[in-house]
């Protein structure tokens, strides 16, 4: 055995740069799963909207803290399905490598999100989440069936549920959402299906990092996957979110800390990044852990915080510093 690590998913465009080239680059610096990047979507929702009519701008508002906004698009008419899957993305990674291929797909309580509030005519909320609900599905399994190893939900909105419903309502509903469609798969499924948490990460900047975990963490870990992907590198008090974590982690499942943060310019060293490891050893059985980044080093494709060569050296560290930490720990 040894401490599995992944990568999150988006990366850091190139003009002109392809699939072919961030798998090549990721593969070169040893890492045992790679992600195509995202190349080619401007942000995690955009697939699934693709060439839709019946979806407009001037949505629900996501503040961050330097003072940016991003806005959620809004749907105008339904019904809805997906104008694109992710399952198409994961066949074309695998046309270039042979090394194992994670997909990073949009969850349904995001999209959920898409809804306007004054509703639509003739077409209900529940019958839309309920179209959501076989939509993301549909979309799961098409990954799956593509030869994904793991297919990752972005949850990064769930931490914000906090302030949009301080009454803790719509985190319910989110999970519940999510729920829905992770019931549907069997246990050997689910444990190709993971779930990712973060408070945002766009142009160094987050919507959420000052909901303190505990209102999240209880709820999250009721979510029917095999694998969490936990931010955790960005957090002010890191011992506090692992004893929250292994509190709540459900028996069978494991859990990817956080170890690199894209909200931070300068570069982890594979010490550091050993030491955040085996802190968390410290609250964690080690066949239960996993390493990750904190969340994609560029959501949105017009994110330029962060250079490539700073992302790749990112990676570079989690890479080493996880292999560091393996010896330490005798795996």
């Amino acid at each position: 055995m040894t401490l599995a690590t992944e990568p999150i998913g988006s990366l850091p465009r190139k003009q002109g740069g392809t699939v072919a080239d961030n798998l090549a680059e990721l593969e070169k610096l040893g890492c045992p799963v790679l992600v195509d990047g995202e190349e080619g979507r401007t942000n995690s929702v955009a697939y699934p909207l693709t060439g839709l009519a019946g979806v407009a701008a001037s949505g629900v508002t996501i503040p961050y803290a330097d003072g940016h906004l991003r806005e959620f698009p809004k749907l105008t008419a339904g019904p809805f399905r997906y104008g694109g899957r992710a399952g198409s993305f994961v066949r074309e990674a695998r046309e270039h490598t042979s090394l194992p291929v994670k997909a990073t797909v949009v969850s349904p309580s995001h999209l959920s999100l898409l809804y306007p509030a004054d509703g639509i005519d003739g077409y209900s909320r529940e019958q839309f989440l309920s179209d959501v609900a076989d939509e993301a599905e549909a979309d799961i399994r098409s990954c799956l069936d593509a030869g994904a190893h793991r297919v990752q939900l972005d949850c990064g909105l769930h931490r914000l549920t906090a302030k949009l419903d301080p009454s803790g309502g719509l985190l319910d509903d989110f999970v519940a959402l999510d729920n829905r469609v992770l019931e549907r798969f069997t246990e050997d499924e689910r444990a190709r299906i993971g779930v990712h948490t973060y408070p945002g990460a766009d142009q160094g900047s987050t919507h959420s990092l000052d909901v303190d975990y505990a209102e999240l963490l209880p709820k999250f870990f009721r979510l029917k996957a095999g694998n969490f992907y936990v931010q955790l590198a960005s957090e002010p008090d890191p011992d506090r979110v692992l004893a929250l974590v292994a509190d709540h982690l459900p028996p069978s499942a494991r859990v990817f800390v956080g170890v690199t943060d894209p909200l931070d310019q300068r570069v982890e060293t594979p010490e550091q990044v050993r030491d955040r490891i085996l802190a968390a050893a410290r609250h964690l059985p080690a066949d239960r852990l996993g390493t990750c980044d904190d969340a994609g080093f560029a959501a949105y494709a017009d994110d330029t915080f962060l250079s490539r060569e700073t992302a790749f050296a990112k990676i570079e560290a989690r890479v080493k510093g996880t292999e560091l930490a393996a010896k330490d720990l005798g795996l």
